[in-house]
């Protein structure tokens, strides 16, 4: 049984706050939980972030954040999915999880007509080599936390004022750029889909 909640449109630190409370709170028997939400412009770095790679962030917030990878952004009309789960009781280790994470974004993109691939060298989820989804991952207590990021609909512009996950060459794109048109919330259903599918086999 998996509690899905849709949080709709908020603040970075508010919901990374919330996470880490319902991670330390939980306990063997507490539900996993997928949240669904949007976030108001910011970059953040990851426990792995270089603060080199901030080029011009203007005047969106930086936050140092406690996941997994470098530095990125999140803006309204990114679909993100945080993944609130016991990794030990559903038996799986953090790679099948990013495994999994990259195969729910690669099949739904696959539905809309965009061919999609994981890289082994840089986890996330590539469209001709221009980065659309991106994953980074926290465990504590075997359980894990943030989750993925897939860009929508949403203004890219940021992305040009930071090395996107540490790269200075990658480009990214989203689905409105490739020719598909659909809410936030009806790409969200079909990632949890994928997810909640694969949790269950």
């Amino acid at each position: 049984m998996v509690v899905i909640r849709n949080l709709g449109l908020q603040d970075y630190d508010t919901t990374w706050q919330d996470m880490q409370r319902f991670t330390q709170e939980r306990n063997t028997d507490t539900a996993d939980e997928l949240w669904i939400v949007e976030h108001f412009p910011v970059y953040t770095l990851g426990l792995n972030g270089k603060r080199e790679h901030l080029l011009n962030t203007g005047n969106i917030p930086v936050i140092n954040s406690d996941r997994g990878g470098q530095v990125t952004y999140h803006g309204p009309g990114q679909l993100v999915i945080y993944t609130l789960l016991d990794i030990k009781r559903l038996k799986i280790n953090i790679r099948e999880l990013v495994t999994i994470l990259e195969l729910a974004m690669i099949s739904t993109l696959a539905k809309h007509g965009i061919m999609a691939v994981s890289r082994a060298d840089a986890p996330g989820v590539y469209v001709n080599d221009k980065k659309i989804g991106s994953i980074g991952l926290r465990i504590k207590k075997n359980c894990s936390y943030h989750g993925l990021s897939l860009n929508n609909d949403m203004e890219l512009s940021p992305f040009d004022h930071i090395n996107t996950c540490g790269y200075s060459d990658l480009k990214v794109t989203q689905l409105s750029d490739l020719g598909v048109t659909i809410s936030t919330n009806q790409l969200a259903s079909s990632v949890i889909q994928a997810i909640t599918t694969a949790l269950q086999s």
